[in-house]
This record gives C-alpha cells, sequence and structure tokens, in this order.
C-alpha cells in the first residue's frame, strides 16, 4: 500500500513537471476527433437555421428576440448548465425605405446604404450639389461657404478598418460643422462589387444631425472623378431612417461549471445581433456558434475542465458592446476571476493563433512579444500550448483581444484574442453579401480544432495567465 502511493505520488510530480502540451495532448486529440467526426458539421448546420431561418438580428428586432430564444435552447441541447439570459438596455433604431439618386451625369439610382444612427430626410428627400474630398485634411481647407447646403462625400481609400472607420463614425458631424446638409461616405471595406456596407455612426453634441449613408467604392470614385474635373454633380437623398429610443436586449449565458476551481472562469464569446441586412453569418453567427460549440465538443468528448467554462453570447455589440458593457459592470467583483475571455469576431477565415490582453489597449506595452514579464510570462505559457494546435494556428502574441472582452480587463481580467484570418471578412462585413453561403466547412472544422483545444487546456491547466 504504501509503496502503491509512493508510485502514485512520483507519477503526480511527473506530471506536474512534464510540458503542458505533453499532459494535454490526450485531451486535445478527443477535442480534434470531435472536431472531425461531428462538432463542426453539426455548428455548421445550426448556423445555416439561425442564417436561412432566423436571418439578419438588429437590437430591437424580432429576429434577434427569436435568434436569443434560440440560442438558449441549443445550449441547453448542448449539456450546458446554468442557462439563463441576462438584460441590458439597448439601442432601437429602425432603417426604413432608402435610396440615393444622381440627377446629372449618366443618371440615375446610386448603390447606397443608411449607416447605423442616422436621421432620416424629410419626405421629399434632400436635392443638393456634391462636395467630394478625399480625406478629412482636404475636408478641412474647404472654406464654409463651399460646403454650406451641400452633400459632402467623403471617398476616402480603404487603409485597414481600423484607421478608415473614422469617416463612417464621424464624417455627419465633420462635414454638418461647415453647413453640410447631408453626408454619404465611401463604403468602409475592402471590396463592395456595387454591394455598400452599413455600420453604427455617432454625432457630436452640438452639432446639428444631418442624414449619413455609404456609397459602393465604384460610385463614390465616379463621383469625386466628376468633381475633380469641375462637373456640377448634383444628387437626391431620401432616408427614412429614425431612432425608436432604448429597448431591451438580452445576453444569453451557459456554463460548464469547474470540476476544482468553479469560481475562476473561462468565458468563450461571440455576440448574436447583427446589422439588418445580409444574414450576419460572418459577422457574427459563426463567431457564437464557434464559442458554443467549443463548449460542447469538451461535453460530447468526456472531458471536464477544473475551471468553469462560460459561454456568452452578446447582445448589441454592434453598437459599441451595449450588452458586455451591461454584463461587466454587473459582474464587476467576478471580473479578477476571469482567467480568460475568448471573443471570436471577425469571420471564419482559418484562426492563425491567438492573442493575450492584459491592458485592455491595441497597442499597448504588450504588442508583441516584448512588454512586461507579465506580458512574456502569459505568451510563454500559451507557446506551451501552440504544440497541441492545428500548425497553422500557433502565432501566440500580446495584444489585443475583443470589443465585448474588452470591458472585463480594467476591473482584472484577461482577454483572448482570436487571430482569424481577416484577409477576405472585410469585403462582407455589414453589407447583403454576408451570407451563409460564404462560410466553408473546413475552415471551421480548423477552427473548431484549434479554439477549443486552446480554451479547454486555459480552462484546465495548473497555471493561470495572470
Amino acid at each position: 500500500m504504501l509503496r502503491s502511493a509512493i508510485a502514485l505520488l512520483l507519477t503526480a510530480g511527473l506530471q506536474a513537471q512534464a510540458p503542458l502540451a505533453d499532459t494535454y495532448r490526450p485531451a486535445a486529440d478527443k477535442l480534434m476527433k470531435q472536431a472531425t467526426d461531428e462538432g463542426a458539421r453539426h455548428a455548421y448546420d445550426a448556423l445555416e437555421y439561425l442564417s436561412d431561418d432566423i436571418g439578419h438580428r438588429i437590437s430591437g428586432s424580432k429576429e434577434l428576440v427569436r435568434a436569443e430564444d434560440w440560442a438558449a435552447e441549443q445550449m441547453k441541447a448542448a449539456g450546458l448548465q446554468n442557462v439563463h439570459f441576462e438584460e441590458a438596455p439597448v439601442p432601437h433604431w429602425v432603417r426604413g425605405a432608402e435610396s440615393c439618386e444622381l440627377l446629372t451625369q449618366q443618371a440615375g439610382p446610386l448603390d447606397m446604404i443608411g449607416l447605423g444612427g442616422s436621421v432620416g430626410t424629410p419626405k421629399e428627400g434632400l436635392t443638393a450639389d456634391v462636395v467630394a474630398v478625399g480625406s478629412f485634411a482636404e475636408f478641412a481647407k474647404l472654406p464654409d461657404s463651399a460646403v454650406k447646403g451641400k452633400i459632402v462625400l467623403f471617398d476616402a481609400p480603404y487603409e485597414g478598418y481600423g484607421r478608415t472607420v473614422m469617416y463612417r463614425y464621424a464624417g455627419a458631424s465633420t462635414a454638418a460643422k461647415k453647413g453640410a446638409i447631408a453626408c454619404l461616405i465611401r463604403t468602409v471595406g475592402s471590396a463592395s462589387l456595387g454591394n455598400p456596407h452599413t455600420g453604427a455612426m455617432a454625432y457630436e453634441a452640438g452639432v446639428p444631425q444631418i442624414p449619413t449613408a455609404a456609397l459602393s467604392i465604384e460610385d463614390a470614385s465616379r463621383l469625386h472623378r466628376l468633381c475633380a474635373k469641375g462637373e456640377t454633380v448634383r444628387v437626391r437623398l431620401k432616408m427614412d431612417a429614425k431612432m425608436l429610443g432604448t429597448t431591451t436586449g438580452r445576453n444569453v449565458i451557459g456554463e460548464i461549471p469547474g470540476s476544482e476551481k468553479p469560481n475562476e472562469i473561462v468565458i468563450l464569446s461571440g455576440h448574436l445581433d447583427s446589422w439588418d441586412v445580409g444574414q450576419g453569418a460572418q459577422d457574427d453567427g459563426i463567431g457564437a456558434l464557434l464559442s458554443l460549440e467549443s463548449a460542447r465538443s469538451m461535453i460530447k468528448a468526456g472531458l471536464h475542465p477544473k475551471r468553469t467554462v462560460r459561454v456568452i453570447l452578446w447582445t448589441c455589440e454592434e453598437w459599441g458592446g451595449f450588452g458586455a458593457k451591461a454584463y461587466a459592470a454587473a459582474h464587476k467583483a467576478e471580473s479578477p476571476n476571469i482567467v480568460a475571455a475568448f471573443e471570436s469576431d471577425s469571420g471564419n477565415g482559418r484562426i492563425q493563433g491567438f492573442s493575450v490582453d492584459l491592458h485592455g489597449e491595441e497597442s499597448g506595452p504588450g504588442e508583441g512579444k516584448g512588454g512586461s514579464d507579465a506580458d512574456r510570462k502569459a505568451v510563454a505559457l500559451m507557446d506551451s500550448i501552440a504544440p497541441l494546435l492545428p500548425e497553422g494556428a500557433r502565432k501566440m502574441r500580446a495584444g489585443e483581444s475583443g470589443e465585448d472582452v474588452g470591458f472585463f480587463i480594467p476591473n482584472g481580467g484577461v482577454g483572448i484574442g482570436v487571430g482569424h484570418d481577416a484577409s477576405r471578412y472585410f469585403d462582407v462585413h455589414h453589407s447583403k453579401a454576408d451570407a451563409f453561403y460564404h462560410i466553408n466547412l473546413d475552415d471551421l472544422r480548423y477552427n473548431l480544432q484549434a479554439y477549443s483545444v486552446m480554451a479547454y487546456v486555459l480552462a484546465d491547466m495548473p497555471e493561470k495567465l495572470k
């Protein structure tokens, strides 16, 4: 008996000293097999239903309510426990009918889409000449007299989403300060092919609120060229958009309670809401179902992590993380116990690696593998897990995580960014082209393998990232 006890202690000691990749290879193999055999197909079929039968899911819509109820049933069917909703106040904006028509050269309709949060035009629309510029800097040089009573077009080239989205967000107020009556922007996306992209905008306090919309890349560049030649370009913009106030959204939550450390939490998340065009498959139906399926895979594989794995499908991310903000405020005391909060919100491109966010900044002191001792320790731990992942998903770094999980970090939580290949994501982002058709099952299978393995090891390993 004594000899057996000593042998067990020695074995436990050796396991504690073994590299994480060796310790967790059997569990990783089970998760890889689950993803290959059934898991990815299950998530794929669920996303098909969400996309085709429920459709796009803007906050305040009956479709989002249906999606929330459906997601809760999916969690229960997956075997998650403590499935429930947590409410958050969210904006309720409706698009209504909209159009933009060129009245001069080659007169006819332009490819346009109103920006989320915009006010509408008068019923008869707004008709005015267009002033086109390529940047805020160029616009700043114009005298007010050149802008007053006109419709301003910001035809800013796409230089990455983070740099270019400022035109969508702030273009209307920038134009209104010089007396513009409406604002158009070149769509914020890497491609459009006549298909402009929507997204949230905001009005600056104390500045007149004017209607704002996006044009396709093709139409925006055409109007800009005509203006640059000194030709008069006149358009009629009609938008029935209106903000109806605030309504209630629901975060959908379920979990696998931890077997040994239930008060320490690993969050797997994506957002359930979308814009009111397309199907919201890439943004972010796939992220929501990838997160749910990763937890389901653990259950199906017979794995019970030491820490609690909590799946949260956020409401109203598209307007600035309203659901996550409310959740973080309600659970502030719990934030230091959030040892890893994953967020998948950049489509179904293959995961190339993961980032650990200790600072809540996109370019904070932890950027890269340098930074603080805490950054280096966290990245080193993630590097030790990397050999368990598919070969192309092993790039680990310190850096950004996500808009929703970022609310936990100032209160002591740790964010985990899911580094999807997003090279084609902004072709369809926030547009009619965000459809189930563009979801590739093989990529989903690969992503489920990488995500579920990384999540399980972080939820079960002896040491924490921070």
